[in-house]
C-alpha cells in the first residue's frame, strides 16, 4: 500500500472521497477526522473517527498525510480554514486526479480533488483546495484560483481567470478571455459572457408552468 491518509470530513463528500482513494490512487485511507464536538458515532465506514484536536500527537504528520473533505459552504471559506489549520499543524495534504479525467494542465496545487470526465487542456494553473466535481471543460490557458468549488458540466472557455473562493454550479458557462470576481456564486446554469467583479451572485431564473415569459438571467 502507499502513504496513509486522514480525510476531515464525514459526511457525503469525505465518503465519496474515500471510495475513490480506495480504487483509484496509491493511497491508503486509516481514517476520518472531525473536531471533537462534532463525533457522533466513532467508527465510519469501517474506520475510526478521530478528533482533530491533538491529531498531530496521535497520527503524526511525518506518518500520515491528509485531503480535507469539505464542500462550498460560506463560499468555501470553511474548507479554507480547516486546509490551513492541518498545514499549520504540519500535514502535507494529497491531490487527486481521477484517472478517467483528460489532464492536460500545466500546474495544480495541494488539496485538490478532480473527479472523473473532467476535460483540462493544455496551460490550465489549477490553484490549492480546489474541487471539480465530474464533467466540467476547463479550456486552455485558463487559470482557476485557490479554493473554489466547480460543480459538474461547468464550461470555463478559454484564457479564463477564475479568482479564489469562486463557486460555480450546475451547467455554468463563461465566454473566453473574462475574468471572474473573487467569492463570486455562479448559479446552475448561469452564462457569463463578460467580467464580474468580487462577491457577486449571478443566477438563472426558471420559468414555472404558469409563467409565460422565457427565461432570463437575473443579476
Amino acid at each position: 500500500m502507499g502513504d496513509k491518509v486522514i480525510i476531515f470530513g464525514t459526511g457525503s463528500f469525505a465518503q465519496v472521497v474515500k471510495f475513490l482513494l480506495e480504487r483509484d490512487s496509491p493511497y491508503e485511507v486509516v481514517g476520518f477526522t472531525v473536531s471533537e464536538s462534532h463525533i457522533k458515532e466513532k467508527q465510519l465506514m469501517g474506520l475510526p473517527v478521530l478528533p482533530f484536536e491533538g491529531l498531530e500527537r496521535s497520527h503524526p504528520p511525518h506518518s500520515f498525510k491528509m485531503f480535507v473533505a469539505v464542500g462550498y459552504k460560506d463560499v468555501n471559506r470553511v474548507r479554507a480554514k480547516i486546509y490551513a489549520e492541518a498545514k499549520l499543524k504540519g500535514y502535507e495534504l494529497i491531490t487527486y486526479v481521477s484517472s478517467k479525467c483528460s489532464y492536460w494542465g500545466d500546474s495544480i496545487g495541494d488539496n485538490c480533488f478532480i473527479f472523473e470526465d473532467n476535460t483540462i487542456q493544455p496551460f490550465v494553473k489549477i490553484g490549492s483546495d480546489v474541487i471539480m466535481w465530474s464533467g466540467n471543460h476547463i479550456g486552455h490557458h485558463s487559470t482557476i484560483g485557490d479554493h473554489c468549488f466547480i460543480s459538474s458540466h461547468v464550461v470555463i472557455s478559454g484564457h479564463v481567470t477564475v479568482a479564489p473562493y469562486c463557486f460555480m454550479g450546475v451547467n455554468a458557462t463563461t465566454r473566453d478571455s473574462i475574468s471572474i470576481g473573487e467569492a463570486n456564486i455562479i448559479g446552475a446554469g448561469a452564462l457569463i459572457m463578460k467580467s464580474t467583479k468580487d462577491k457577486e451572485v449571478y443566477i438563472t431564473k426558471r420559468t414555472y408552468p404558469d409563467e409565460r415569459k422565457s427565461d432570463e438571467v437575473g443579476f
